[in-house]
């Protein structure tokens, strides 16, 4: 008896600790792979991005850059005469480390891929001509990162500091946005990639709104609208997508 009862125990603690090994509120800084068009995305195709820069885990393990967040689109609304259209889709799963986790994300943030070159470019033309390595950026929602020994400012204040591939940030709320800050006791520091430890909501995209993040019933499905007309996102935009629920 006692060999099944440790199979059984070994299966039971796999599973714990796949439910426990990304904590709720990480986010996920990707860029996306694939293009989302109402006029030609259709229902069930899939979806894939890749995490932009290592993601460090409180548990002292780390989602690597490269890793890949799949998903597929659930609805394409066309546009009408009384509004414009609507597209949703979900990602799902997370495959690292040799790991293919099943996980529900809400979206934070959204930008175009225009929005993404630029903040991988000086803003002053003297930054141009020297390493990457001492640029200084500003990102995507306004922070400006300091690299070669200075902080991630956020106005006179510190949010956090340059990274390899991004930032290490303390995730912020803005008032009158929707997103949250810190919560469930995940405090430490974040992987950003390009965005602002307060980014929320879409940028580079005139006439587009995030009008269901996922963050509520159905957990998971995102749904951008267009104002006017279609919703067009195209390959090579970022994303914040934050992990929310547990994860297995």
């Amino acid at each position: 008896m006692k060999y099944p009862l440790l199979l059984l125990l070994l299966i039971i603690s796999m599973t714990s600790f796949g439910e426990d090994l990304i904590p709720d509120g990480t986010i996920l800084p990707v860029q996306l792979r694939s293009s989302l068009n109402s006029k030609r995305t259709q229902k069930g195709e899939p979806l894939a991005a890749t995490v932009m820069q290592d993601v460090p885990l409180a548990n002292g393990s780390t989602i690597h850059r490269g890793a890949k967040v799949t998903g597929h689109v659930v609805q394409v609304i066309p546009p009408s005469a009384a509004q414009g259209a609507q597209l949703s889709f979900q990602f799902d799963t997370l495959e690292y480390s040799k790991r293919r986790l099943q996980i529900t994300t809400n979206l934070r943030a959204l930008a175009s891929m225009m929005e993404v070159r630029e903040a991988q470019i000086p803003k002053t033309g003297p930054d141009r001509g020297t390493s990457e390595d001492s640029w200084t950026t500003e990102q995507i929602g306004g922070d400006v990162v300091y690299r070669g020994g200075g902080p991630v400012a956020n106005g006179r204040g510190v949010v956090g500091e340059p990274a390899a591939n991004g930032v290490l940030v303390r995730v912020g709320s803005k008032a009158g946005k929707k997103c949250r800050g810190e919560f469930d006791g995940n405090q430490q520091p974040q992987a950003l990639w390009l965005f602002s430890a307060d980014a929320c909501g879409t940028y580079g995209f005139p006439g587009l709104m995030i009008s269901h993040a996922g963050r509520t019933a159905p957990a998971g499905q995102i749904t951008l609208s267009a104002t006017q007309r279609d919703v067009h996102v195209g390959s090579g935009s970022g994303l914040l997508l934050r992990v929310d629920g547990k994860n297995h």
